[in-house]
């Protein structure tokens, strides 16, 4: 590229004293008029020119040309290939997502069941306890009605046996009387477990 910028003024400078001697003989130039000379040396310079334009000048500008061509290409396939793998990634992205979705709505329903299951089973042990707690409070009130009626038997007897010294006017020992009106006491038993 140098040698074709070198080789320009030489060449000019070897076709500017043909052109100075050409005009001095002519007169003024005019432009638009046609001149022979004029035209072969524009014409000499211009193939010239064009011969080491092509030699040195554009096979290296073709070339650049070319290659940016090619790296826009390249850069254009790049981005192809990045936007598809981005939709990819997007689509599988989106594809966990609604898969975790369901993954949480089915762990919601399992905690609802096992919640539920926890629940009917707490009333269960609580309606177990309350029954138990009935049966025991019964067997205590049975129980305390067993003494309360052991505790009036026994007072009954004592009265009895009071009652039964005064009307003998005997003294009987306390003991044999107590057992006389307990064996009474036994023999009238069905009657009064009937009443309960």
């Amino acid at each position: 590229m140098r040698t074709v910028y070198r080789s320009l003024p030489l060449l000019t400078l070897a076709a500017s004293p043909l052109l100075a001697q050409e005009h001095e003989a002519q007169g003024p130039v005019n432009l638009l008029e046609p001149h022979a000379g004029l035209m072969f040396w524009t014409l000499v310079i211009f193939v010239v020119l064009l011969v080491v334009l092509s030699r040195f000048a554009f096979k290296p500008l073709v070339a650049a040309v070319e290659a940016r061509e090619r790296t826009l290409e390249d850069a254009i396939q790049g981005a192809k290939r990045d936007r598809d793998e981005a939709a990819r990634l997007l689509a599988e992205q989106r594809a966990q997502l609604d898969a975790s979705r369901g993954e949480a709505q089915k762990l919601i329903a399992d905690g609802r069941a096992a919640a539920e299951k926890m629940r009917a089973e707490l009333l269960e042990q609580t309606r177990q306890q309350q029954q138990e707690l009935l049966e025991r409070a019964r067997r205590d009130i049975d129980a305390e009605r067993d003494r309360a009626i052991a505790d009036l038997r026994r007072e009954a007897v004592d009265l009895a046996i009071a009652g039964a010294s005064k009307v003998i006017e005997r003294n009987l020992d306390d003991t044999s009387n107590r057992q006389l009106v307990e064996n009474f006491l036994g023999s009238l038993q069905p009657a009064g477990g009937a009443r309960r």
